[in-house]
């Protein structure tokens, strides 16, 4: 809480010790250069960033998809020979492995063992397909294996051993069911950075109810479709995805602060989107995107819901203890985060009180870190509000009232709010009933100053929170009048 108000002039401009030099004229164009080159640096990163991640991300894995290492099964003792005849044609491009017939074939694909199985006969050779792991590898498959049937003299048959829901003919709808729920999930983090009115508990609260309310319309909008099967089991998987995106993104915030956004989209769409296998499968994405397959949360969903829905809930857990694993890493960079915010305070509040201790002004204490920056949306500047009358998303977290020496409210009052290194954050006026206000201050210790030409100034060192306004008065003495020279 707030330390009781003392007088100190000397505090109050201490609290405009921050001053700027111009340059001189031979250095004036140097440093005006350096100034602009920062200022785009700091403006533009945001999108520099983005524009090379697609680049690299999305245009690199997408521009030419070619098979990887697809697992096939094949029927038969001729597998090693048709083996060697892929490879001549295709190096790296499928897998196979021996299995003794049609249906131990048939088998495999539906048991994910293998993406497909080819069924060798001289007159009707059969390849067996799932829809559900994406079409454009199934369009792959076929192309590839109708020319060894018609290598050996026969017509191919194509059997669908998972055929997708209704609503989803190119096998791509699970993908931007779980698109749906990845974006708005990041985009809520950042958008309740503006809430300065919530604290962390009230924060991760409202992710948790958002996360209800994606899955659930996410899955009832994609079954009145027909995108998806009738499978409810399906809801608890999309919810905790939501959560795996949603709280990992909040609990990167304290740690790379301005530079969070970057690090939240490069993981949840630049890195997850080209790796999940759901808008190209993963077995025609370059390898540094395979490899990324298996851990990143939305890969991993995906891979759930084709298990749950298409394959007899194969391997569902497996996916679903990955997203597990990525919640649990959101609520403990959370824990973590709260963890170095009491630290911060303890350290500062012990190093005020040493300092208090030895005689010196409150002012002199450590700078605190910047608050984040968020590139993408204004975050809450610190300013003056009217105290009793607050735009949304612009409610005080610092009221107070100046009344004089018999507690008669004092109007006009200039009230600077300024950090621990004297950088003025906000100057507010007391309104007529001799109250202020100050809203989107950053989550640190702030002097409070008090000043009028005919009065003593005050000052105080207060605790701004996110989400706990806080509140501090002012009692104002009058000058004393200087004695009259002889």
């Amino acid at each position: 809480m707030a330390e009781p108000a003392v007088n100190a002039a000397s505090a109050a401009s201490a609290g405009n010790a921050e001053s700027t030099t111009e340059p001189g004229s031979g250095g004036g164009g140097t440093s005006s250069l350096r100034a602009t080159v920062r200022t785009l640096a700091e403006t533009l990163w945001f999108p520099a960033f983005f524009f090379t991640g697609f680049l690299v991300c999305y245009l690199l894995p997408f521009h030419n998809p070619v098979p990887h290492h697809v697992d096939v099964a094949v029927a038969g003792p001729t597998a090693s020979q048709l083996e060697h005849a892929l490879d001549q044609k295709s190096p790296g491009a499928f897998d196979i492995h021996q299995v003794a017939d049609a249906r131990a074939a048939h088998d495999a694909v539906t048991g994910r063992e293998a993406t497909a199985a080819y069924v060798p006969d001289p007159k009707h050779p059969q390849l067996y397909v799932a829809k559900a792991d994406g079409y454009s590898l199934e369009s792959v498959l076929q192309k590839t294996f109708t020319a060894v049937a018609q290598q050996s003299g026969g017509q191919l048959q194509v059997h669908e051993a998972a055929p997708t829901a209704p609503g989803d003919g190119m096998g791509t709808g699970l993908f931007y069911v779980v698109l749906s729920c990845t974006i708005p999930s990041y985009v809520s983090v950042m958008m309740l950075l503006r809430a300065t009115t919530f604290g962390r508990r009230k924060k991760v609260l409202t992710l948790v109810g958002l996360g209800v309310v994606e899955s659930l319309v996410a899955y009832f909008v994609a079954r009145s479709m027909d995108v998806i099967p009738d499978e409810p089991l399906a809801i608890p998987l999309l919810f905790a995805f939501t959560q795996a995106v949603a709280l990992t993104s909040y609990g990167l915030v304290p740690f790379f602060k301005q530079f969070f956004p970057g690090v939240a989209m490069g993981l949840f769409v630049l890195l997850s989107m080209p790796s999940s296998g759901g808008a190209i499968p993963v077995q025609m994405v370059p390898g540094f995107f395979r490899a990324l397959h298996p851990v990143m949360p939305m890969g991993n969903l995906i891979e759930g819901l084709r298990g749950l829905f298409y394959f007899d809930g194969k391997d569902v857990w497996r996916h679903a203890l990955v997203i597990c694993a990525w919640v649990l890493a959101g609520v403990v960079l959370i824990a973590l985060g709260a963890w170095k915010e009491r630290y911060a305070a303890r350290k500062e509040a012990r190093r005020a009180a040493e300092a208090e201790q030895r005689g010196e002004e409150p002012l002199a204490v450590t700078a605190p870190e910047p608050p984040v920056e968020d590139p993408s949306f204004e975050l809450p500047q610190p300013s003056a509000v009217a105290p009793h009358t607050h735009r949304l998303g612009q409610r005080p977290n610092l009221t107070g009232r100046v009344t004089d020496e018999r507690g008669e409210p004092l109007p006009g009052v200039a009230i600077t709010v300024t950090g621990t290194h004297g950088r003025e954050l906000v100057r507010a006026i007391t309104d007529e009933y001799g109250e202020y206000a100050a809203a989107g201050l950053p989550d640190q210790f702030v002097n409070v100053i008090a000043s009028s030409p005919e009065r003593l100034a005050a000052v105080a060192r207060v605790q701004a929170r996110e989400g706990r306004p806080v509140r501090q008065d002012f009692r104002l003495d009058r000058r004393p009048v200087p004695a009259a020279r002889v």
